[in-house]
């Protein structure tokens, strides 16, 4: 039976930065999948802290030089490549020294530099799909985990919306216990709109300043399933998510490394039916 392909856009992936429950399930949920009838591939940002020569990593030439504009500002895009052991899966870094650059303290940009969130995330999602054509690699599944991730499923069914790369593909959103303070850059709804999106496209996001229950609500609008990866995310995103009627997956009761494979297949059954 030929490998389906599994795409993880996670926002923080385990060894690469510090062991937390967001960056452990980066790791693990990937490596429950990989190789049960699935090709597994992860994306994830090129935190400063992320030391390139422990972990291996190179840049993948043919893959960078894109240059990404965000706010009529030209951002070159560098990606490189580290093969996670023992799965040997391949772990993609989406790099750029606007938005990723070496940070004398150990933490991360998400954290340290907050104002450019917005930003940083419009940059990474770009980054990770226009990556991901380039491969010409055409995902059944995509596991977008954790708020950095969230603008992906709006970017793919409205930006990538003719690109055959996406066209019978099953967005899956995975809501998070870990969430940021305040609210995005102001500008945060003008910069979109700077790029393809309607009004109508980026209605979820409203009109005042953005913050982590709205941004999570535009995930959930333009994903295909949802899935809870914790007992203490946000009971009010919970809530949306259900409301949806989407196919929606709670946590597991206990620890069992087939929960995410099985959700994923029916969601590829129920599009074969």
């Amino acid at each position: 039976m030929a490998q389906k392909k599994a795409l993880f856009i996670s926002q923080e992936v385990s060894p690469y930065v510090p062991d937390t429950p967001m960056s452990l399930a980066g790791r693990s949920i990937p490596q429950d999948v990989h190789g049960k009838q699935y090709e597994v591939r992860i994306f994830t940002p090129k935190y400063g802290c992320i030391n390139e020569r422990r972990n291996q990593l190179h840049e993948v030439i043919r893959l960078s030089g894109l240059n990404i504009v965000i706010d009529d500002n030209d951002h070159p895009l560098i990606i490189k490549v580290a093969t996670l052991l023992p799965s040997r899966m391949q772990v993609y870094f989406i790099d750029n020294d606007d938005y990723f650059s070496p940070m004398p303290e150990k933490g991360l940009e998400t954290e340290l530099l907050a104002v450019e969130n917005d930003e940083r995330m419009m940059f990474f999602t770009h980054g990770v799909i226009e990556t991901v054509i380039k491969l010409r690699w055409q995902p059944a599944i995509i596991h977008c985990s954790g708020w950095v991730s969230a603008l992906a499923p709006m970017y793919i069914r409205r930006k990538y919306t003719d690109d055959p790369t996406f066209r019978e593909t099953k967005i899956v959103y995975a809501l998070q216990p870990e969430r940021f303070d305040g609210t995005l850059d102001p500008r945060f709804v003008e910069k979109l709109g700077m790029d393809v999106f309607t009004a109508d496209d980026l209605a979820t996001l409203g009109t005042e300043p953005v913050d982590y229950v709205t941004l999570n609500k535009l995930a959930i609008d333009y994903a295909d399933a949802i899935v809870q990866v914790a007992d203490d995310v946000d009971p009010e995103l919970v809530e949306y998510a259900k409301a949806t009627g989407k196919p929606f997956l709670a946590p597991a009761a206990e620890p069992d490394k087939n929960h995410y494979k099985a959700f994923y297949d029916s969601l590829i059954d129920e599009e074969e039916d």
